[in-house]
């Protein structure tokens, strides 16, 4: 058994914490880890996996700001063709650096696949395909969940000049009522734009004049303006949410997604893996965003978002932020963030061209943002899997994708490419009877909320500038009346979710109440459904490897023609569900175009066929495509015939010529 470090006393109304991690029994079909690890323990685990079977192979890919270790685990049976030259899945996890069931998922699922090496299904998945993993994409961002202020961090440790002031993380959280957590402070305003929502009276709802209702609050985050400029927690610690961080749909000038698209060290290492192993043939990653339970709609659009207000709501004070932002300031020695420093709104506000804002919409063939119609069928198939695999028929909080590692998979690198933070809240949950009420002695995931970004990174935005459900910075949306709901379903899995509103006398502002939601517990699970949760994504893994192209040569002829010239006739069939290109892979011309190749000079080729021949897609699931070549030869002479696709691997047939 493994000895973890242990979580002290968090000093939130008896809300403690002990984190083990218990070590598993050899061919166990569960996982061992029953808590949220840190980098360390995270490391620990991942190498001994690695050190303990030959089917696993463990890198560092990169090093973060802070000096942790990126890794990537290559899984698969070393024995037959090349792990290289196999189609492959690859699983990215703990993008955001709040989502730390992201990386448990990930690691249990390379648990799964050690332990039952052995099972028909997953024996032909090592043998035939390989896994890579990249379990925690952000280690910086995640290690805020092991501190003793918690605060939901997604960003990874770039400094960045939120508020545009000259100074870099001058105005961090605060924890003024010493509970160990960040969370919202509501101040009684009759001028103020929300009420107390008869739902639930601990939640916030946006009051609706149409209605007849009156708004009697402001909400701030839980702070104070440190740096005197008159806004709350508007420039803390961080960052770049990776999430947001690549190339489709990119959110340009939103300081959280970074200077420009892949500007990280964490996310240029996996954008320089991903480009130098183009037989990845599909992507999963477990994130915020939501494209696998929920599959694209009939125009092949995702989901609408599902976010948190109150959160959204504090985060909004802050959406005047730039326009007192001094341009071109110097002051407080900070280092700029590049490219950024300087930047606002207001009197001097400066910006580079906003593609689709600046040219002419007409101009020019626009980015798709839709699943093409003939791909929505397999996203359909994958999604109904993991539904029927996992048991998860809905999502918790997630947001809308802009910037996301796993559009870029789909519309850039041409690939099934799916998205899903995991886990679920179980049905009825909302309604059970006698629900834990804050302050009782429920567990909250791994007995404590998972650290991360801002307050209010439930809704995908930054606290520093008044976020969207899009992430972006803009005017909290109209409540969504999910804020109750949830809060009813994670206190009816036991989960203490909500700090209870308690009176605290503000510096500046007076009497106030600080309260709300505790931080990650909307974005993970309790530690205690890891091994399980972990389990299933594995087995879903194996079925998703299964679906995969498999290209090969089905039948070979020779027929004598008479003078030393002979028909050569080859059949080539995808055995796979998916196709070896998606229809948007085509129209991207990101997927190479699969090849049949004849092994003879070209000179000797006297018709049919060119010698190489290039299948723009074969369909999946039995389909065939023949092809014939009339060659001059020598009786006895055997031919090869190659087949090639860079998403669904390789074959070769000899023919002799008779």
């Amino acid at each position: 058994m493994r000895n973890l470090k242990t979580w002290g006393t968090r000093v939130a109304a008896g809300f403690i914490a002990l984190l083990t991690t218990l070590a598993a029994l050899p061919g166990s079909t569960r996982g061992q880890s029953t808590s949220y690890l840190d980098h360390q323990s995270l490391t620990r685990e991942l190498r001994s996996l690695a050190n303990g079977s030959d089917l696993v192979r463990m890198e560092s890919v990169a090093e973060t700001l802070q000096g942790r270790d990126v890794w990537m685990l290559e899984v698969g049976n070393t024995s037959g063709a090349p792990l290289g030259e196999r189609p492959a899945v690859l699983v990215v996890g703990n993008l955001e650096g709040d989502h730390l069931v992201g990386s448990a998922l990930a690691l249990e699922a390379i648990r799964y696949l050690v332990a039952h090496a052995g099972d028909e299904a997953v024996k032909k998945a090592l043998d035939t395909q390989v896994f890579y993993f990249f379990p925690r994409l952000n280690p910086d961002g995640a290690e805020a969940m092991f501190a003793s202020v918690k605060w939901a961090r997604r960003t990874n440790s770039r400094p960045f000049d939120e508020d545009n002031d000259g100074r870099i993380d001058e105005d961090g959280p605060d924890d003024l009522n010493g509970d160990g957590y960040v969370t919202v402070m509501r101040v009684k305003d009759d001028a103020g734009a929300f009420m107390i929502d008869p739902a639930d009276p601990r939640v916030m709802k946006r009051a609706d004049a149409t209605k007849g209702e009156a708004g009697a609050y402001t909400l701030y985050l839980e702070g104070t303006d440190n740096d005197g400029d008159g806004f709350i927690n508007e420039d803390g610690p961080g960052g770049v949410d990776l999430n947001r961080n690549f190339q489709h749909e990119y959110p340009y000038w939103q300081g959280d997604a970074g200077p420009y698209m892949v500007s990280e060290l964490e996310s240029r290492a996996l954008m320089d893996f991903v480009l130098a192993h183009r037989n990845v043939a599909t992507i999963v990653t477990f994130g915020e965003s939501d494209n696998l339970v929920t599959p694209p709609d009939a125009r092949g659009a995702l989901a609408s978002a599902k976010v948190l207000d109150l959160p959204l709501f504090a985060a909004a004070s802050n959406d005047g932020v730039f326009d007192v932002g001094v341009f071109g300031a110097s002051g407080g020695g900070g280092r700029g963030f590049r490219g950024f420093r300087g930047f606002g709104r207001g009197g001097g506000y400066l910006r580079g061209a906003l593609p689709g804002a600046d040219n002419d919409p007409s101009s020019g063939q626009r980015p798709a943002t839709t699943v093409a119609n003939g791909d929505q069928a397999y996203f359909q198939a994958v999604s109904d899997t993991y539904k029927r695999i996992t048991g998860i028929s809905t999502v918790p909080v997630h947001r809308t994708p802009q910037g996301a590692f796993f559009q870029y998979g789909y519309f850039q690198y041409g690939v099934p490419s799916f998205s899903t933070p995991g886990w679920d809240l179980p049905a009825g949950a909302d309604s059970a009877a006698g629900r834990a009420r804050p302050g009782a002695d429920a567990a909250a995931p791994g007995g404590a909320p998972a650290p991360g970004g801002r307050p209010g990174a439930a809704g995908g935005g930054r606290a520093g500038g008044g976020a969207t459900a899009g992430g972006g910075r803009g005017a909290a949306p109209a409540g969504s009346g999910a804020d109750a709901q949830i809060l009813q379903a994670l206190e009816g899995l036991g989960v203490q979710a909500f700090a209870d509103w308690t009176p605290f006398q503000h510096p500046t502002l007076g009497a106030v109440e600080v309260g709300g939601f505790l931080p990650y517990v909307t974005t993970n699970p309790p530690a205690e459904q890891l091994p399980q949760l972990g389990e299933k994504q594995g087995q879903f893994l194996v079925e998703l490897a299964g679906m995969l192209p498999r290209a090969r040569i089905a039948d070979t002829k020779v027929t004598a023609k008479g003078g030393g010239v002979y028909t050569v006739e080859v059949t080539v069939e995808n055995a796979g569900l998916f196709p070896t290109s998606t229809q948007h892979g085509m129209t991207s011309r990101s997927v190479g175009p699969t090849q049949v190749q004849i092994e003879v000079d070209a000179g000797d080729i006297l018709t049919g066929a060119d010698k190489t021949v290039n299948v723009g897609t074969l369909s999946g699931s039995g389909t065939r495509e023949s092809f014939s070549w009339v060659i001059r030869g020598r009786q006895g002479a055997q031919v090869q015939i190659k087949l090639h696709s860079q998403k669904s691997g390789s074959d070769l047939a000899t023919v002799t010529l008779r």
